[in-house]
């Protein structure tokens, strides 16, 4: 049977002190039909089974690691490791996955996010920064916000390390702006 390619998509990117404002929004969701929240956390690889298990202690929803050649589905929440990206073919989109010790970040956001551009027409997206040091992500987003995907970031005061958020501000043209109980508001409307 042929896959569901989701007609709405969430991209989510979060570094330092984000597994507890993931859990928080992915928590919150209802019951995905045809949307799919894809995950770039930055985590050691050790830690990431534990956290997709943890997640779906949380959830409705059906999560899983994102695995090479795994379609992006509707009503599926995928946790993103080492250099994930995605491609056409002819059954939707699927996941390609590699490890790469170029990247410094396990996933690497931008890889992640920037995947997502050449699909902004057909596919509704929501592009989204957490908390985090450093700028990953940040171009990913501002490339996806160029193609009028709408973009959110968090506020200084809720984010808990501000460095990918503070960048997004700078760096991304009409990024919403909003603390984290706003966010997972966002999220849930966008998802409904």
């Amino acid at each position: 049977m042929k896959p569901q390619t989701p007609r709405k998509i969430v991209l989510i990117g979060a570094s330092t002190g984000g597994p507890g404002q993931i859990e928080k929004i992915v928590s919150s969701l209802p019951l995905l039909s045809d949307t799919a929240v894809v995950i770039a956390q930055h985590m050691s690889m050790d830690f990431i089974p534990s956290f997709t298990k943890r997640l779906k202690e949380l959830s409705v929803n059906n999560i899983s690691m994102v695995g090479d050649n795994t379609s992006v589905e509707s009503g599926h929440i995928y946790l993103c490791h080492g250099i994930t990206s995605v491609r056409k073919d002819g059954y939707g989109l699927k996941f390609s996955v590699e490890s790469s010790q170029q990247h410094k970040y396990n996933p690497d956001i931008n890889s992640v996010f920037s995947s997502f551009v050449p699909f902004s027409q057909e596919i509704e997206m929501l592009g989204v920064i957490l908390t985090g040091i450093g700028n990953d992500g940040v171009e990913g987003c501002r490339q996806l916000s160029l193609k009028c995907v709408r973009t959110i970031t968090q506020d200084e005061k809720s984010a808990i390390v501000d460095g990918m958020p503070s960048r997004a501000r700078k760096e991304i043209q009409n990024i919403e702006i909003d603390d984290i109980a706003g966010i997972k508001e966002k999220i849930r409307n966008f998802c409904n």
